[in-house]
């Protein structure tokens, strides 16, 4: 148990859906308190409501004695600010694809997606923050024109934070594992790319935050305020990878809103298909990312359908045979990200009279939804990434049913770390970390179950399937 005299951190992740904040002891890691507010849905969103709701999660004495504080945030986020530092739009969140098409321009302006993967490691996509800059300065120029800053979700709410009375202001600051995947900040060279900014914008330059150190404080809270400090903060994904623990080897799938594969590596990728993003991680490494925009989601459209909730979608289908008798499912719900298809629909292959059973489409669902963001696994090891296990992170991971078809169709074991907020877990021990000169305390993530790899025939016929479906259907 934590002591009376024990160092507090806390970790914030303010996530598309909401904030979490957990404190923590800065020896153990062991969570001593905890607190949540609600962000409104949507693809756009006024941030205030992000300060909104890190008020409601530190409300009454949550941040009592905490000496340092650091933010993970959803990526990508674009957030404009005028020269009052006054927010000028809405933030336009990742999963906002209204600039598809301007990063098809910002990727064809360049040269291509070689262009893009040589130059910084990343090749525009819809959700990318360039893309985003590019369709304001299309359809909303007076908006650009206002804009004299700009900066990402975890910024900004660290931002607001060092913005109270007495906090010790030093100018917008991000770190390296949130600026990668700007889409003008190169993970290999850590700078950013200013001809880049100019392309998104048209010509126009921006201020942009400065780029912190893994372990560089942001500020510090005035001694009346606590005395806290922040740390850099920085992406969800990079904050994940902090919070489990991870190592070379390990591949961490996250099944949330979106999906993501990715691992710590120790060089930047090139990918010019796009799939596999050079995203660097909090440490000084680099983080190669695969992101699709349907995961947890899938189930929640499949259990509607089949008129149950998640634990009766995952009943059922543990009740079908791997493969669901034949049923295949393109997941691409919500439109895709990885592959680029904006505009696409999901797909279900395979109906007969015989095996459209509300089991088999339950099996259907859950395997469609793991093999998609699985395609990211075998696109991370096309680029050189070890991958000895799959870390199964995010609310879809408590199904029975998704834990046992990714055994089944991974082709790797599987660790199932205790549930936990690892964003959030990962921001305290990067909190930690700062009030320690860098000195990173070993915390790692508790094994909840393993379940070891189950090669078959069976296995590698459905993922055949699956792959020569996405070819068939959207010839990718």
């Amino acid at each position: 148990m934590t002591g009376a005299d024990a160092t507090l951190v806390a970790g914030v992740d303010t996530s598309t859906q909401s904030c979490k904040v957990v404190v923590c002891d800065a020896d153990t890691g062991e969570i001593v308190r905890e607190g949540r507010g609600s962000h409104p849905n949507g693809t756009e969103v006024d941030p205030e409501h992000w300060w909104s709701a890190f008020q409601e999660a530190t409300s009454g004495d949550l941040l009592e004695g905490v000496q340092a504080l650091a933010v993970g945030g959803q990526q990508h986020g674009m957030v404009l600010l005028d020269e009052q530092d006054e927010v000028v739009r809405p933030a336009l969140l990742w999963n906002d694809t209204r600039s598809a098409d301007a990063a098809r321009q910002l990727v064809d302006e360049l040269g291509g997606p070689q262009a893009w993967a040589d130059r910084i490691g990343v090749v525009p996509l819809a959700a990318i923050t360039a893309s985003k800059l590019r369709w304001v300065a299309e359809h909303e120029p007076e908006s650009l024109r206002r804009a004299a800053t700009c900066v990402l979700p975890h910024d900004w709410l660290t931002g607001q934070i060092l913005r109270r009375p007495g906090g010790e202001v030093r100018g917008w600051t991000t770190d390296r594992g949130d600026a990668s995947g700007t889409g003008y900040f190169s993970a290999a060279t850590d700078d950013y790319d200013h001809d880049l900014v100019r392309l998104a914008t048209g010509g126009g330059d921006l201020g942009l935050p400065r780029v912190l150190g893994p372990h560089e404080a942001a500020g510090r809270l005035a001694r009346g305020s606590g005395g806290m400090l922040l740390g850099p903060g920085t992406g969800d994904n990079a904050a994940a990878a902090l919070g489990l623990g991870v190592s070379p080897g390990d591949v961490v799938m996250s099944l949330g809103t979106s999906g993501t594969a990715f691992s710590v590596h120790d060089s930047p990728s090139a990918d010019a298909s796009g799939e596999v993003a050079s995203y660097a991680d909090a440490s000084g490494a680099f983080l190669p990312l695969v992101c699709t925009l349907n995961a947890a989601r899938v189930l929640t459209a499949a259990s509607t359908v089949l008129q149950t909730d998640l634990a009766g979608l995952a009943e059922l289908a543990l009740q079908a045979p791997l493969g669901a008798e034949g049923l295949t499912l393109l997941p691409y719900l919500d439109g895709e990200r990885t592959p680029n298809l904006p505009d696409a629909t999901g797909t279900l292959s395979g109906i007969t009279r015989d095996n459209l059973t509300p089991a088999n489409l339950a099996r259907a669902m859950v395997e469609g939804m793991v093999l998609g963001v699985g395609a990211g696994v075998d696109s991370l090891r096309r680029e050189g990434v070890a991958v000895e296990q799959v870390h199964l992170i995010g609310g879809a991971v408590a199904s029975r049913a998704v834990r046992e078809v990714a055994a089944d169709l991974l082709g790797v074991p599987v660790v199932v770390p205790e549930a936990g907020e690892y964003v959030a877990l990962g921001a305290a021990r990067q909190a930690a970390s700062t009030l320690r000169d860098g000195d990173l305390p070993p915390w790692r993530a508790g094994t909840a179950q393993r379940l070891e790899a189950r090669p078959s025939s069976a296995a590698q016929e459905v993922r055949a399937r699956y792959r020569e479906l996405v070819g068939t259907v959207h010839g990718v």
